[in-house]
Protein backbone atom coordinates (compact mmCIF):
# COMPACT_ATOMS: atom_id res chain seq x y z
CA UNK A 1 0.00 0.00 0.00
CA UNK A 2 1.32 3.45 -0.80
CA UNK A 3 1.04 6.14 1.23
CA UNK A 4 -1.00 7.99 -0.85
CA UNK A 5 -3.54 4.74 -1.03
CA UNK A 6 -6.86 5.04 1.55
CA UNK A 7 -7.86 2.47 3.06
CA UNK A 8 -10.55 -0.29 2.13
CA UNK A 9 -13.89 -0.24 3.76
CA UNK A 10 -15.07 -4.29 4.20
CA UNK A 11 -17.88 -5.31 5.87
CA UNK A 12 -15.74 -8.47 7.83
CA UNK A 13 -12.98 -10.33 7.46
CA UNK A 14 -14.54 -12.97 5.00
CA UNK A 15 -13.82 -10.70 1.90
CA UNK A 16 -9.84 -10.78 2.92
CA UNK A 17 -9.16 -14.34 3.99
CA UNK A 18 -8.16 -15.60 0.89
CA UNK A 19 -5.61 -13.77 0.79
CA UNK A 20 -3.50 -14.49 3.71
CA UNK A 21 -2.56 -17.46 5.32
CA UNK A 22 -2.07 -16.22 8.95
CA UNK A 23 -3.75 -13.29 11.39
CA UNK A 24 -2.30 -11.63 14.27
CA UNK A 25 -5.63 -10.49 15.80
CA UNK A 26 -5.34 -8.32 19.12
CA UNK A 27 -7.21 -9.27 21.68
CA UNK A 28 -9.03 -6.58 24.24
CA UNK A 29 -10.82 -4.26 21.90
CA UNK A 30 -11.45 -6.86 19.66
CA UNK A 31 -12.09 -9.61 20.99
CA UNK A 32 -13.72 -8.60 24.13
CA UNK A 33 -14.06 -5.11 26.29
CA UNK A 34 -12.55 -6.05 29.44
CA UNK A 35 -15.91 -7.20 30.06
CA UNK A 36 -17.78 -9.35 27.53
CA UNK A 37 -16.82 -11.15 24.59
CA UNK A 38 -17.82 -10.04 21.03
CA UNK A 39 -19.10 -12.96 19.74
CA UNK A 40 -18.88 -11.85 15.98
CA UNK A 41 -15.07 -11.53 16.33
CA UNK A 42 -14.89 -15.16 17.58
CA UNK A 43 -17.15 -16.67 14.77
CA UNK A 44 -15.17 -14.60 12.45
CA UNK A 45 -11.53 -16.02 13.68
CA UNK A 46 -13.08 -19.67 13.77
CA UNK A 47 -14.43 -19.30 10.19
CA UNK A 48 -10.84 -18.54 8.95
CA UNK A 49 -9.25 -21.37 11.01
CA UNK A 50 -11.86 -23.55 9.68
CA UNK A 51 -10.59 -22.40 5.84
CA UNK A 52 -6.91 -23.58 7.08
CA UNK A 53 -5.59 -20.24 7.86
CA UNK A 54 -3.84 -20.09 11.32
CA UNK A 55 -4.67 -17.19 14.02
CA UNK A 56 -2.08 -16.27 16.74
CA UNK A 57 -2.92 -13.92 18.89
CA UNK A 58 -1.06 -10.93 19.78
CA UNK A 59 -1.68 -8.89 23.07
CA UNK A 60 0.05 -6.49 25.01
CA UNK A 61 -0.96 -8.12 27.82
CA UNK A 62 1.10 -7.50 31.26
CA UNK A 63 0.90 -11.77 31.66
CA UNK A 64 2.05 -14.77 29.65
CA UNK A 65 -0.03 -16.26 27.23
CA UNK A 66 -1.50 -18.88 29.42
CA UNK A 67 -2.82 -16.68 31.68
CA UNK A 68 -4.59 -15.26 29.26
CA UNK A 69 -5.95 -17.83 27.55
CA UNK A 70 -8.11 -18.24 31.23
CA UNK A 71 -8.89 -14.98 31.44
CA UNK A 72 -10.60 -15.74 27.51
CA UNK A 73 -12.31 -18.79 28.26
CA UNK A 74 -13.68 -16.60 31.57
CA UNK A 75 -15.05 -14.54 29.04
CA UNK A 76 -16.35 -16.94 26.83
CA UNK A 77 -13.96 -16.56 23.64
CA UNK A 78 -14.03 -20.14 22.41
CA UNK A 79 -10.66 -21.89 21.87
CA UNK A 80 -11.75 -22.46 18.13
CA UNK A 81 -11.21 -18.81 17.34
CA UNK A 82 -6.84 -19.11 17.99
CA UNK A 83 -4.40 -21.49 17.88
CA UNK A 84 -1.53 -19.64 19.83
CA UNK A 85 -1.32 -16.68 22.01
CA UNK A 86 2.20 -14.56 22.05
CA UNK A 87 1.88 -11.52 24.38
CA UNK A 88 3.85 -8.66 26.24
CA UNK A 89 4.21 -10.48 28.46
CA UNK A 90 5.91 -13.33 27.35
CA UNK A 91 8.95 -11.02 26.13
CA UNK A 92 8.35 -9.43 29.63
CA UNK A 93 9.58 -12.78 31.08
CA UNK A 94 12.49 -13.01 29.03
CA UNK A 95 14.08 -10.29 29.45
CA UNK A 96 13.37 -11.36 33.46
CA UNK A 97 15.14 -14.32 32.77
CA UNK A 98 18.07 -12.82 30.95
CA UNK A 99 19.08 -10.69 34.08
CA UNK A 100 17.69 -13.38 36.43
CA UNK A 101 20.69 -12.40 38.24
CA UNK A 102 19.98 -9.09 39.04
CA UNK A 103 17.78 -7.05 41.38
CA UNK A 104 14.03 -6.14 39.71
CA UNK A 105 11.53 -3.45 41.31
CA UNK A 106 8.11 -3.87 39.85
CA UNK A 107 5.75 -0.76 39.25
CA UNK A 108 2.31 -2.24 38.95
CA UNK A 109 -0.44 -4.26 40.28
CA UNK A 110 -0.77 -7.43 41.96
CA UNK A 111 -2.89 -9.44 39.03
CA UNK A 112 0.28 -9.29 36.85
CA UNK A 113 2.42 -10.89 39.11
CA UNK A 114 2.33 -14.01 36.74
CA UNK A 115 5.10 -12.84 35.16
CA UNK A 116 7.17 -13.92 37.79
CA UNK A 117 5.55 -17.17 38.11
CA UNK A 118 8.44 -20.01 38.41
CA UNK A 119 11.12 -17.93 38.31
CA UNK A 120 13.72 -17.27 41.23
CA UNK A 121 13.28 -12.94 41.45
CA UNK A 122 14.75 -11.04 43.54
CA UNK A 123 12.74 -7.70 44.26
CA UNK A 124 13.92 -4.38 45.58
CA UNK A 125 12.93 -0.85 45.86
CA UNK A 126 13.85 1.90 43.17
CA UNK A 127 17.00 2.36 45.43
CA UNK A 128 18.58 -1.30 45.39
CA UNK A 129 17.25 -2.24 42.46
CA UNK A 130 19.42 -3.12 38.75
CA UNK A 131 16.31 -2.40 37.06
CA UNK A 132 12.57 -1.54 36.61
CA UNK A 133 9.63 -4.26 34.99
CA UNK A 134 6.48 -1.24 34.66
CA UNK A 135 3.06 -3.44 33.77
CA UNK A 136 0.62 -0.34 34.59
CA UNK A 137 -0.83 1.32 37.40
CA UNK A 138 -1.51 0.05 40.59
CA UNK A 139 -5.13 1.95 40.23
CA UNK A 140 -5.71 2.76 36.65
CA UNK A 141 -9.13 4.52 38.26
CA UNK A 142 -7.67 6.89 39.94
CA UNK A 143 -3.85 7.41 40.07
CA UNK A 144 -1.86 9.57 36.58
CA UNK A 145 1.26 9.59 35.58
CA UNK A 146 2.17 12.28 37.83
CA UNK A 147 1.89 10.03 41.06
CA UNK A 148 4.34 8.50 39.71
CA UNK A 149 6.93 11.20 38.71
CA UNK A 150 9.20 10.72 42.18
CA UNK A 151 9.87 7.40 41.25
CA UNK A 152 10.62 8.11 37.26
CA UNK A 153 13.02 10.93 38.51
CA UNK A 154 14.75 8.07 41.12
CA UNK A 155 14.88 5.80 38.25
CA UNK A 156 16.46 8.36 35.93
CA UNK A 157 19.11 9.57 38.69
CA UNK A 158 20.00 5.80 38.81
CA UNK A 159 19.92 5.59 35.07
CA UNK A 160 17.80 2.25 35.37
CA UNK A 161 16.06 0.56 32.22
CA UNK A 162 12.29 0.08 32.30
CA UNK A 163 11.43 -3.19 31.24
CA UNK A 164 7.60 -1.90 29.82
CA UNK A 165 5.57 -4.94 30.12
CA UNK A 166 2.49 -3.18 28.35
CA UNK A 167 3.11 -0.48 25.88
CA UNK A 168 -0.29 0.49 25.39
CA UNK A 169 -1.13 3.80 26.53
CA UNK A 170 -4.76 3.35 26.81
CA UNK A 171 -7.42 0.43 27.06
CA UNK A 172 -11.04 0.08 26.89
CA UNK A 173 -12.55 -1.47 29.93
CA UNK A 174 -16.45 -1.66 29.11
CA UNK A 175 -17.53 1.68 29.18
CA UNK A 176 -14.26 3.81 30.52
CA UNK A 177 -10.63 4.69 28.90
CA UNK A 178 -8.16 3.99 30.91
CA UNK A 179 -4.46 4.61 31.44
CA UNK A 180 -2.12 1.23 30.48
CA UNK A 181 1.95 1.22 31.43
CA UNK A 182 2.80 2.55 28.28
CA UNK A 183 1.45 5.90 29.75
CA UNK A 184 4.33 5.75 32.49
CA UNK A 185 6.74 4.16 29.64
CA UNK A 186 6.46 6.86 27.21
CA UNK A 187 6.36 9.51 30.15
CA UNK A 188 9.88 7.99 31.40
CA UNK A 189 11.44 7.96 27.68
CA UNK A 190 10.16 11.65 27.57
CA UNK A 191 12.28 12.08 30.67
CA UNK A 192 15.46 10.99 29.20
CA UNK A 193 15.08 7.31 30.78
CA UNK A 194 15.90 4.03 28.74
CA UNK A 195 13.05 2.03 27.95
CA UNK A 196 12.63 -1.72 26.56
CA UNK A 197 8.99 -2.34 25.29
CA UNK A 198 8.22 -5.66 24.84
CA UNK A 199 4.83 -5.33 22.63
CA UNK A 200 3.25 -3.86 19.85
CA UNK A 201 4.26 -1.41 17.77
CA UNK A 202 7.57 -3.10 18.35
CA UNK A 203 9.18 -5.62 16.00
CA UNK A 204 10.33 -8.54 18.98
CA UNK A 205 6.72 -9.34 19.57
CA UNK A 206 5.52 -9.88 15.95
CA UNK A 207 9.01 -12.03 15.57
CA UNK A 208 7.99 -14.11 17.96
CA UNK A 209 4.73 -14.96 16.85
CA UNK A 210 5.75 -15.59 13.45
CA UNK A 211 8.07 -18.04 15.18
CA UNK A 212 5.04 -19.40 16.79
CA UNK A 213 3.22 -19.67 13.28
CA UNK A 214 6.05 -21.23 11.65
CA UNK A 215 6.09 -23.83 13.97
CA UNK A 216 2.39 -24.80 14.17
CA UNK A 217 2.78 -24.96 10.18
CA UNK A 218 6.37 -26.57 10.11
CA UNK A 219 7.50 -23.65 7.81
CA UNK A 220 7.69 -19.95 7.95
CA UNK A 221 5.02 -17.74 6.54
CA UNK A 222 5.44 -15.33 3.93
CA UNK A 223 5.00 -11.57 5.41
CA UNK A 224 2.35 -10.76 2.43
CA UNK A 225 0.50 -13.69 3.02
CA UNK A 226 0.07 -11.89 7.13
CA UNK A 227 -2.95 -9.98 8.14
CA UNK A 228 -2.60 -8.23 11.55
CA UNK A 229 -5.88 -6.98 13.53
CA UNK A 230 -6.82 -4.38 15.87
CA UNK A 231 -8.52 -1.43 17.10
CA UNK A 232 -5.70 0.92 18.00
CA UNK A 233 -3.67 3.15 15.89
CA UNK A 234 -0.55 3.43 17.78
CA UNK A 235 0.17 0.11 18.53
CA UNK A 236 -1.88 -2.18 16.34
CA UNK A 237 -1.47 -0.11 12.75
CA UNK A 238 1.76 1.21 13.87
CA UNK A 239 3.16 -2.12 14.63
CA UNK A 240 2.14 -3.96 11.43
CA UNK A 241 3.33 -1.19 8.70
CA UNK A 242 6.63 -0.87 10.59
CA UNK A 243 6.67 -4.87 10.45
CA UNK A 244 5.77 -4.95 7.07
CA UNK A 245 2.76 -6.52 6.84
CA UNK A 246 -1.44 -5.49 6.23
CA UNK A 247 -3.61 -4.56 8.30
CA UNK A 248 -7.28 -4.45 9.61
CA UNK A 249 -8.35 -1.45 11.59
CA UNK A 250 -11.41 -2.26 14.35
CA UNK A 251 -12.91 1.13 14.12
CA UNK A 252 -15.39 0.48 17.09
CA UNK A 253 -12.47 0.37 19.77
CA UNK A 254 -10.68 2.78 21.61
CA UNK A 255 -10.79 5.31 18.92
CA UNK A 256 -14.87 4.65 18.61
CA UNK A 257 -15.32 8.42 20.09
CA UNK A 258 -13.28 9.89 17.69
CA UNK A 259 -14.60 8.16 14.67
CA UNK A 260 -18.04 9.55 15.44
CA UNK A 261 -19.41 5.96 16.81
CA UNK A 262 -20.82 6.51 20.02
CA UNK A 263 -23.76 8.76 17.86
CA UNK A 264 -24.56 6.12 15.38
CA UNK A 265 -23.51 3.70 12.63
CA UNK A 266 -20.12 3.74 10.93
CA UNK A 267 -19.27 6.41 8.53
CA UNK A 268 -17.20 5.54 5.79
CA UNK A 269 -15.88 8.78 4.75
CA UNK A 270 -15.90 10.27 8.81
CA UNK A 271 -13.35 6.97 9.15
CA UNK A 272 -11.15 7.95 6.11
CA UNK A 273 -10.77 11.81 6.76
CA UNK A 274 -9.69 10.52 10.57
CA UNK A 275 -6.83 8.34 8.79
CA UNK A 276 -5.71 10.75 6.54
CA UNK A 277 -4.72 12.64 9.86
CA UNK A 278 -2.82 9.59 11.20
CA UNK A 279 0.84 9.13 10.85
CA UNK A 280 0.01 5.79 9.66
CA UNK A 281 -2.47 3.94 7.47
CA UNK A 282 -3.99 0.74 7.78
CA UNK A 283 -4.43 -1.79 4.55
CA UNK A 284 -8.71 -1.66 5.46
CA UNK A 285 -10.73 -0.94 8.27
CA UNK A 286 -14.46 -2.60 9.16
CA UNK A 287 -16.76 -1.46 12.24
CA UNK A 288 -16.50 -4.89 14.14
CA UNK A 289 -14.13 -8.10 13.29
CA UNK A 290 -17.32 -10.20 12.19
CA UNK A 291 -17.22 -12.75 8.92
Amino acid sequence: MTALTRPAHVEGLQSLADRYDLVLCDVWGVLHNGIKAYEAASDALTRFRAGGGRVVLVSNAPRPGASVGTQLDGFGVPRTAYDAIVTSGDLTRLAIEERIDRIVHHIGPPRDMPIYDGLDVRFGSVDEADYVVCSGFDNDEEETVEDYRPTLEAMLRRDLLMVCANPDLIVERGHMILPCAGTIALAYEEMGGKVFYAGKPHGPVYDRALSVAAGLNGRAVSKDRVLAVGDAIRTDIAGAVGYGIDSLMIARGIHAEELGLHKGDLVSDHVQDWVDRQPVRPTAFTEVLSW
